[in-house]
């Protein structure tokens, strides 16, 4: 009965069978994952390198690339190991860590994009306040709390879920995902449910709610300005909108994933919408920042050319 209600191995079950078709999909995922790396690697190296962007916005953009390498990784190790593998079983301490690494991530992700929002609302709405809050301890500050709560919070829904006693060991997902878990419980869960309430609150909600007032302040501080401030507000916000906005989707399809019978649709919609998670996230926001932003643009633009004049003068 022990075994049972605490099985050494849980079966990821929405892998789909294609057969020899999965060695394709090996090597577009295998490649897919280079870019995601090479594409955050080089704004984080841009950003640590060049002085001029060593200013709090394009801090938090290189945090924000970290992060990105801090999720992938937690995904795509053990996902293109199961593309290849025939059983698609995770042992329990496994999975449980990849619940931990995807949903620090996730949680990182909206923690650095209030912290953003908050960044541009006192550069927009407060300037001549701007250099006063947003200083070099006060960037840690922000830094500090936006990883520490989430390593605690996410740390105590995993701990709960991993208490329980389980019925089955079949998740229906490519990757482990806590709620999941804690539906295969044979026992009532009112105490995880209530934990993951609070925390789904205070980390996805609240810093949600956040980003969309600080740009209702930000909209209302346009309408009554000129069309040259207007467009600077522009380019300075709208990398940070595209990335709210894709997050905010990618989430949304997440906890739908969470609350639905996967079973009853599509398996390769299903299968779509879990990779939309950690995937599609990892891959816009270094372009979006990359393109957007002409500072971060103009600086891989020289770093590139150097490279190449380098090479040339060998």
């Amino acid at each position: 009965m022990e075994n049972f209600t605490n099985p050494p191995y849980f079966y990821l079950t929405m892998f789909v069978n294609i057969g020899n078709y999965r060695y394709l999909t090996f090597i577009l995922c295998l490649l897919l994952y280079a870019f995601i790396i090479s594409a955050n690697l080089v704004i984080v190296v841009v950003i640590s390198r060049e002085k001029a962007l060593h200013e709090p916005m394009y801090i938090f953009i290189m945090c924000l690339s970290i992060n990105s390498l801090y999720g992938s990784a937690g995904f795509f190790f053990r996902f293109l190991r199961d593309l290849l593998s025939d059983t698609h079983l995770i042992p329990r301490l496994a999975c449980f860590i990849q619940v931990y690494v995807i949903y620090t991530y996730a949680s990182y992700e909206l923690t650095l994009l209030s912290i953003m929002a908050y960044d541009r609302y006192v550069a927009i709405c407060q300037p001549l306040h701007y250099h006063s809050k947003i200083t070099g301890k006060s960037v840690l500050k922000l830094l500090a709390f936006a990883c520490i709560y989430p390593v605690f919070s996410i740390a105590v829904c995993v701990y709960l879920a991993s208490r329980l006693p389980l019925c089955d060991n079949k998740i229906p997902r490519v990757f482990c995902a806590n709620w999941s878990v804690v539906k295969l419980s044979c026992v009532p869960t009112k105490i995880n449910d209530l934990v993951g309430m609070i925390v789904s609150v205070t980390t996805v909600f609240l810093p949600l709610a956040f980003v969309l007032y600080t740009y209702a302040h930000i909209f209302l501080i346009c309408r009554k300005r000129s069309l040259e401030f207007k467009s600077k507000v522009i380019q300075s916000c709208l990398p940070h909108i595209i990335t709210f906005v894709n997050y905010s989707i990618t989430v949304f399809c997440d906890v739908a994933l969470s609350r639905i019978n996967l079973e009853e649709i599509n398996p390769f919609l299903a299968v779509i919408l879990s990779l939309e998670f950690v995937m599609i996230p990892t891959i816009v926001n270094p372009l979006v920042y990359g393109l957007k932003l002409p500072d971060i643009r103009k600086c891989i633009f020289s770093m590139l050319s150097c490279g190449k004049f380098d090479r040339q003068s060998k």
